[in-house]
């Protein structure tokens, strides 16, 4: 082909891809494209029971909680008048963005649940009970027939204790209808269920949002309507200051900060990584031409990952920015490769460079792909960038120097000088330094995977959230679990077992859970034989009330609620039952049952700290467990060590069968050797490592794996290691030096490690000729 026709077709090609690359990225919906959910690092079919439930939890009610606290300070030991709290939560509920706002001290909510608690009382109340009489009137081993006198005796001890205790004015106007005391039993059971009242000088209000949190209406809106809420409260009470807390303002801060990473880790990448070019090339300004490669990179990595995956984190742009180092690597070695003679065309040079260039690139590409069969959406995202990234920049590479008169880079005159040393034995005694650190150091590294450490910490959100949370009775001591199920009857069952764990385990506590409101399926339909079996109950109790100074008349109304039920032909639905009793629960108790189509859990909190954790067949998790994950992450980084194996054995094999055994051998010992020598560092230094680092050392070692490969072209020539190399390895050291920086600790974590192998590689590869018996003949 001639020049001129080569410099049209390659440039034709690379208006092409670019402009179908940024029709494609023009296209996008980003707000939903693009997510900072660390839910979404988790696979959607994971089946462990926290995943499970934590998804459900984002997804419906729990997370959707924002609390607000109104505090004045000019009186800041006096709650604001009430009807400033009344006033904000109407002008919040006014809004399409919110599902509910309730003052704390509006006893509305409390009153319609005792009411409908004591009107279905029978229905939800009265399973349980005669289930527990059932079990108790058994075990005295009596006959059959003396069960209603054994029960009625039973209820008027019952009563008599309970009328001596100082509650029970409180439910003096109950009794008569409710001697078997189903409600006050349940009211005494349930009070660390009850809200908190307003700590201090704040009232306070609970909210629930109609919209996810981690969407994003559900956050800059949200943030607005608040705004305008507390201007207009402000108006007619001055002086009212507001602190509130929700999922939304954490969601909302992460995606900045991570918005804010991925920003500034690009560009002091690309600005370092030019750096280093511009400080070892002859004329600067020509180092430029390498933009185009980095940028057809970044483009092809961006276009492929968006094509490929309905859902991207925003992680996997953050440390995408690695690109700009990798990518740079086949720019140096066809820009920095001089002519072999006199009018070389650039097809005769690319001819030349083509072996090592394919095999780099496609070697790594082949361990890349591994990745795709990770577990995680995170780690197989990351496969498809990079790998779509390096083929992009070696055709971006090899089409854009195509247009160039004279693509060759001059280097200064330090910048191609071999490494001096005069004693090979230097070399020697290096290396055997650098095998023991290799060897011994890798046994004295910690594992430890941490959820936390997938963002960025924010004190200042933690402190004022665990600040809003303690106003609303949120404290230390106690222990709070979530049970879940597949319907209201799995659901129900799993919480009855949880709560017999739960006595065997800790005996000295209570657990309170709201869905013990509601029957177990089997007592529920139970129920209307248990009732025929107690023939002659009601004569048998007007009896026992009498002898013990009871006017037994004055029970008549809980007697006419007995006939109805014993009457009634057939009882309501189990599901409708259950789901009168969710919409009764409004508020702040509505967090403690939730049922829709595909799942229902239930909350109980215990008065006790957390400890052991329920075995996982009951459904049951603490929500310590929630926050952590920890040993979740810890299978998917044994899984994703056992993809780097397979797709570094992959790569070792293809050098082997292009290279031969002896220089296949030399190749593949340096990126091995860096890795295990950075390993050790980290080992020597007490170093905590996680799935990150890991990831790391996968992206070095295939990093290295370039330079050794390249470098073994010279050396097959008997010619020390071309100076693309030392520039791409300080090149791709200061890119991922730059993600050292990160605030987030497992993208530091990442950059840290590759960034040490990458180094480690670079001396190896400049120290290795000095080794040898006969020097290298410098060209």
């Amino acid at each position: 082909m001639e020049p001129s026709r080569q410099k049209i077709t390659a440039r034709f090609l690379l208006i092409v891809f670019s402009a179908l690359g940024l029709f494609w990225l023009s296209r996008i919906d980003y707000a939903q494209k693009i997510s900072t959910n660390v839910i979404d690092l988790v696979p959607a079919d994971e089946r462990s029971p926290e995943i499970t439930l934590l998804r459900s939890l984002a997804d419906e009610r729990q997370a959707r909680v924002v609390l607000l606290a109104l505090a004045d300070p000019a009186h800041p030991n006096e709650p604001p008048p009430e009807d400033a709290a009344v006033k904000f939560a109407a002008a919040l509920r006014a809004s399409p963005l919110f599902a509910e706002a309730t003052p704390l001290k509006d006893a509305a909510v409390n009153n319609a649940l005792g009411a409908f608690l004591y009107q279905r009382r029978l229905d939800l109340l009265l399973p349980t009970w005669l289930s527990a009489q059932d079990r108790a009137f058994a075990a005295t081993g009596q006959p059959e027939a003396a069960r209603s006198a054994w029960l009625s005796t039973r209820i008027v001890d019952g009563l008599d204790a309970f009328l001596l205790r100082p509650e029970a004015t409180a439910f003096q106007e109950i009794v008569q209808s409710d001697p078997l005391l189903l409600v006050p039993s349940l009211v005494l059971q349930t009070q660390s269920l009850a809200a908190s009242t307003p700590a201090g000088g704040h009232s306070l209000v609970w909210a629930r949002l109609a919209v996810s949190p981690l969407d994003e209406a559900g956050q800059a809106p949200v943030f607005a309507v608040i705004d305008q809420a507390l201007a207009d409260l402000q108006s007619t009470h001055p002086g009212l200051t507001l602190q509130w807390s929700g999922v939304n303002r954490f969601a909302a801060a992460s995606k900045e900060r991570i918005r804010g990473e991925l920003e500034w880790l690009n560009i002091l990448s690309m600005i370092a990584v030019l750096a280093v070019a511009v400080l070892f090339v002859r004329r600067p300004w020509k180092s430029l031409h390498l933009v185009p490669v980095i940028l057809f990179s970044i483009l092809g990595g961006w276009v492929a990952a968006t094509m490929a995956f309905e859902r991207i984190h925003i992680l996997v742009f953050v440390v995408g920015a690695l690109l700009t180092g990798v990518a740079i690597d086949y720019g140096f070695y066809l820009y920095l490769q001089p002519a072999l003679h006199a009018g070389e065309r650039y097809r005769e040079k690319l001819a030349r460079l083509m072996k090592p260039l394919l095999t780099s690139c496609l070697t790594t590409v082949i361990g890349f792909s591994f990745l795709l069969f990770s577990e995680l959406p995170l780690i197989r995202q990351l496969g498809v960038f990079v790998s779509a990234g390096l083929i992009s920049a070696l055709a971006g590479a090899i089409l854009y120097f195509a247009q160039l008169n004279h693509p060759y880079l001059e280097a200064r005159n330090f910048a191609v000088h071999a490494i001096g040393i005069r004693h090979r034995n230097v070399v020697r005694i290096l290396g055997i330094i650098a095998i023991v650190i290799s060897a011994v150091g890798p046994w004295l590294l910690n594992w430890q995977d941490n959820i936390r450490q997938l963002d960025v910490p924010n004190t200042s959100l933690n402190d004022n959230d665990r600040e809003v949370r303690s106003y609303f009775g949120d404290t230390d001591g106690r222990a709070i679990y979530i049970t879940r199920g597949d319907s209201i009857t799995d659901a129900r069952d799993r919480l009855e077992a949880f709560q017999t764990w739960h006595t065997s385990a800790f005996p000295d506590t209570s657990a309170s859970s709201m869905g013990l409101v509601l029957p177990t399926h089997a007592d529920f339909t139970a129920t209307p034989a248990r009732i025929v079996a107690l023939s002659g109950f009601e004569s048998q109790l007007r009896a026992t009330l009498e002898q013990r100074g009871y006017t037994a008349d004055s029970f008549d109304p809980f007697f006419n609620d007995w006939r109805a039920l014993a009457a009634r032909s057939a009882p309501p639905a189990y599901d409708a039952l259950a789901a009168d009793l969710q919409s009764a629960l409004t508020g702040p108790l509505g967090m403690l049952f939730f049922t829709s189509g595909h799942s229902t859990w239930f909350l109980t909190i215990a008065d006790h700290e957390p400890g052991s954790e329920p075995p996982p067949e009951l459904g049951t998790v603490g929500t310590n467990q929630l926050e952590t994950l920890n040993s979740l992450f810890g299978r998917y980084r044994a899984s994703a060590l056992r993809l780097s194996i397979m797709g570094l054995s992959l790569i070792g094999i293809s050098v082997f069968v292009l290279y031969g055994i002896r220089r296949g051998l030399r190749i593949f010992i340096i990126p091995c050797g860096s890795c295990l020598f950075t390993f050790g560092l980290l080992g020597f230094a007490g170093n905590s490592l996680n799935m990150f680092h890991l990831l790391g050392a996968f992206l070095g070692v295939c990093l290295s794996h370039n330079y050794a490969i390249f470098s073994a072209e010279n050396a097959g020539r008997g010619e020390p290691p071309p100076i693309s190399i030392r520039l791409s390895a300080l090149t791709t050291a200061a890119s991922f030096g730059v993600l050292a920086l990160s605030k987030i600790p497992v993208v530091s974590a990442l950059g840290s490690t590759v960034a040490l192998i990458v180094i480690t590689a670079l001396v190896m590869v400049e120290l290795e000729p000095l080794s040898r018996k006969k020097p290298p003949v410098v060209a």
